[in-house]
């Protein structure tokens, strides 16, 4: 049976304006036991100054470490998002995300597919993510670290869209974060893709999504910041018994977009893991 580990996305925090300490502080009042940071390169106004959530790859990772032991919480993966299909920008952005995982503790890193050149095919594009991928997964199999690939972009807006950038690299650090939300939004049957590929999923985004904003952008934008899990379109309950019938063990990462939802998903999502654990 699979050991669900019900966590947080500190992208909650977005729209509070909070920085990554006051989201750290406010991930463990809730009682989430994971966390999953964001990441950037450099240096950034907005993170320094305290209104924004993502920590710099230059600081210490023991920096990051320290903050959630001390909070008494796990990492489940960084938020290390970069173009594939730009590997100018992604190789080495992915390579330090990957060094900085190990260092701080994170078992994985989250990636996705977008944004695209505006000049390539689209066999050029997986020539060019092939590439990005290969290079990541070179120096994520020698250090243990998984790469998830999150279902938000172009390609893998689709079940077959996505077996297809998986199977781009044989690589067994290579894995898959479903994004419930942004699986639905692009006209997928989530509860049955997670059914069909559960097996190569280590991470779940769970992101529920309003049934406003379902009948304004279905089949018109990949992605977006969920409602409180339980007061959208998500079956939540054949979700959870999904990740419960694993031979391994997941991580459910709520993904939102305010404090409130983050503490509503928690009370609704600690619920069904109870009734479901073996």
């Amino acid at each position: 049976m699979g050991n669900i580990k019900l966590g947080l996305n500190l992208e909650f925090a977005r729209f509070e304006n909070g920085s990554f300490d006051w989201a750290m502080d406010q991930a463990a009042a809730i009682g989430y036991k994971y966390v999953e940071p964001m990441v950037h390169w450099g240096r950034e106004l907005l993170s320094a100054a305290g209104y924004f959530h993502s920590l710099s790859m230059l600081d210490d990772p023991l920096r990051l470490k320290h903050a959630a032991e001390s909070r008494g919480l796990s990492i489940s993966s960084l938020s290390s998002h970069a173009p594939l299909a730009k590997p100018e920008v992604s190789v080495e952005y992915l390579r330090q995300s990957i060094r900085y995982a190990a260092e701080c503790g994170a078992p994985m890193i989250m990636i996705d597919d977008g944004p695209l050149p505006s000049w390539t095919t689209e066999e050029e594009n997986y020539t060019l993510m092939r590439y990005t991928l290969q290079e990541a997964a070179l120096v994520a199999e020698a250090r243990g670290i998984a790469i998830a690939i999150e279902t938000h972009g172009e390609y893998t807006a689709t079940p077959e869209r996505l077996d297809r950038l998986m199977g781009l690299v044989d690589s067994p650090a290579l894995t898959i974060n479903l994004d419930t939300g942004n699986s639905y939004l692009s006209g997928n049957d989530p509860h049955q893709w997670l059914e069909d590929i559960v097996g190569r999923v280590t991470h779940l985004h769970a992101k529920d999504i309003s049934h406003e904003d379902a009948a304004r952008y279905r089949g018109k934008v990949r992605g977006m910041l969920g409602c409180a899990c339980g007061e959208g379109v998500i079956d939540w309950d054949r979700v959870v018994a999904t990740l419960a019938r694993a031979d391994h063990e997941l991580v459910l990462s709520v993904e939102c977009a305010s404090l409130e939802a983050a503490t509503k998903s928690y009370q609704h999502l600690s619920g069904l893991i109870d009734k479901h654990a073996p």
